[in-house]
């Protein structure tokens, strides 16, 4: 779970912000339907075009469990109508937050776009304070626990690897985000064993559980894998999942060696999980897949597939200069910080790999949420959503061009103040974070205003970087690893954690 979601979340003018940006504006037919004539004004026949609505969502009267969450979520007037006079369907009085975000789920699938979705838990968090006005301080306070136990259901219950978020951890990352204050240790201790003892789930239609039933029964009597998965991450999550798309296109394939030199965060990786492990590896939509037999289209990704694979949104390809015991090695530095070698054939395929995936990055990563600004004691780092652009090319190097000149003036205004020699040593290592993360994210930006202006989309389907079908690639002699493999599980790339810690200055020192 991360600090930089809670203290977005619980801005309110981050949150309005967000939620007016990049938005699908248009309503659906239903919507039209219901309600003709303009909805920007909220005239009577409006309101009672959204209390009848609403009413058939909650019976679900021709409508099904996932269809609620997207005519709740929309960026529009007569959607939000739609959405109040839904949630007064649900009466949270006396009840505790997690009862009541349990009590919700029980109604519908929290399924859409991850704006959608936050937008329906905007409502929910509306609706509980007005349930339970001298509960918790502020609707914005119900929104960041909301938003906490949300992460914390993915962080205890998700596919992730690694050490689960502790009770103490779980109530420092919340600190100092109650309008400046701190939320009862007592409250956050019993939101935090509600959800480790049961995570939280919403409804599923019934046809989607006979579906799942049913599809696991052929798995099985076909002798296929029955656990393979459709996400890389945690669908308990509404603002970190990663979609795996069968149909997305391939920009790249062929053998990769991998090391893993950083975990989430920049954490240096225990030694024991560092050793070089060759994979057939496929740059497919915004996902780099990692698998140890050679791509067929028709065969269903494992469990262990989706596990490996590694996410490019936001990411950054480079060549890695200064590792010199291999050659043709290129580092990888995803959105949550984590660092990745990967060795080529050959220097024409390194920088192949490269430029693909920089242009990937470019071409579809969604622009940021604004950075986490509820707590001044820790900088943190912006969300990173992981869901595909909605703008055109035009837009997105606009969009690009912005950031990297927002980023240029915050890195210049930021270096013109450099902490005094009398401060102590941890203010002087949150300068050094911050300066670390602006120039990191100089050169990102850089590098994706010249790619859009080289052409983008172009550049994917063909041109520099090798083509962009798939072809058939054999194992290279020149992949062998130094020492012999170690099996390693790779954490999903989920959008952020924390804030951030650089990774190591260079690469060369202490990689064995």
């Amino acid at each position: 779970m991360a600090s930089w979601c809670l203290s977005y979340c619980c801005n309110a003018g981050v949150k309005t912000a967000l939620l007016e940006a990049h938005s699908e504006m248009g309503s659906t037919e239903i919507l039209e339907k219901e309600a003709s004539g303009g909805l920007s004004n909220c005239t009577s026949s409006n309101i009672e075009a959204a209390k009848r609505l609403a009413k058939r969502l909650y019976q679900l009267d021709r409508f099904k469990r996932s269809d609620v969450a997207k005519h709740l979520g929309k960026n529009n007037e007569f959607s939000k109508l739609v959405a109040e006079e839904y949630l007064k369907f649900f009466d949270f009085t006396g009840m505790t937050l997690d009862q009541s975000l349990r009590y919700f789920f029980k109604a519908f699938s929290l399924v859409g776009e991850t704006q959608e979705r936050e937008r329906v838990l905007v409502h929910f968090s509306n609706r509980y304070f007005y349930c339970n006005p001298d509960t918790i301080a502020s609707q914005d306070g119900v929104h960041c626990l909301t938003c906490a136990m949300m992460l914390l259901n993915t962080d205890l219950h998700g596919h992730n690897i690694g050490k689960k978020m502790t009770c103490q951890e779980f109530i420092a990352n919340l600190q100092g985000v109650d309008e400046g204050g701190d939320f009862s240790k007592d409250l956050l201790k019993a939101l935090y064993n509600s959800i480790k003892n049961e995570k939280l789930e919403w409804a599923v239609d019934d046809e989607e559980k006979k579906k799942s039933v049913s599809e696991g029964a052929d798995e099985k009597a076909n002798g296929t894998h029955p656990k393979s998965i459709s996400r890389i991450g945690s669908t308990t999550n509404p603002f970190l999942d990663i979609p795996h798309d069968p149909n997305a296109a391939v920009y790249k394939s062929g053998f990769l060696a991998r090391k893993i030199h950083a975990d989430m965060d920049g954490k240096k990786t225990p030694r024991g999980k560092r050793g070089w492990k060759t994979f057939y590896a496929v740059l497919k939509g915004t996902v780099l897949y990692l698998q140890k037999d050679e791509y067929k289209p028709e065969k269903a990704l494992s469990e262990e597939d989706l596990k490996n694979a590694v996410s490019v949104h936001h990411a950054l390809a480079s060549q890695a200069t200064d590792y010199e015991k291999k050659p043709n090695v290129l580092k990888l530095k995803t959105a949550d910080w984590r660092v990745l070698l990967f060795q080529a054939q050959s220097p024409e395929e390194m920088q192949g790999w490269i430029s693909k995936i920089n242009c990937v990055a470019a071409v579809f990563s969604a622009p940021p949420f604004p950075a986490a600004i509820g707590s001044q004691k820790k900088f943190s780092r912006p969300l990173l959503p992981a869901t595909t652009t909605k703008l055109s090319q035009e837009e997105q190097l606009k969009s690009h061009e912005s950031k990297l000149r927002q980023i240029t003036t915050e890195l210049a205004e930021h270096r013109s103040y450099p902490p005094d020699k009398k401060v102590k040593a941890k203010e002087v290592d949150e300068y050094k974070l911050k300066d670390h993360y602006l120039e990191f994210e100089k050169t990102r930006y850089e590098m994706y205003v010249r790619l859009l202006k080289e052409g983008g989309l172009e550049l994917l389907s063909g041109g520099r970087g090798g083509p962009a079908g798939l072809k058939k690639s054999h194992s290279s002699p020149s992949l062998n690893p130094d020492t012999s493999p170690v099996t390693a599980k790779v954490k999903r790339n989920v959008s952020e954690r924390k804030e951030h810690r650089p990774e190591t200055p260079s690469i060369k020192q202490k990689v064995t």
